[in-house]
């Protein structure tokens, strides 16, 4: 596998932390970091993914009413909740 070098100016606080990270997994900084960064990637793109999927269902009328939630939301402290609200 190819590689690249990326640089990038760390608080000095989470370099130290990451040092200690490597140093009790007796792994390299490095390796750490490419940790920590792929599995904040596929964070993000999860994210986008489930944003662009909620902005179809909007955009296709699959919604929830406001009130309808809020409704729901204020019987969860009664003695007869609700059943939650679908679209």
């Amino acid at each position: 596998m190819k590689t690249r070098v990326l640089t990038a100016h760390i608080p000095l606080l989470l370099a130290e932390k990451v040092d200690q990270v490597a140093a009790r997994m007796e792994r390299s900084r490095g390796w750490v970091v490419k940790q920590a960064l792929t599995a904040w990637i596929e964070q993000e793109e999860e994210r986008r993914r489930l944003t662009l999927e909620a902005l179809a269902d909007v955009d296709a009328g699959r919604v929830i009413d406001h009130q309808a939630v809020q409704a729901w939301a204020e019987s969860l402290e009664t003695d007869e909740p609700l059943d939650p609200p679908y679209s």
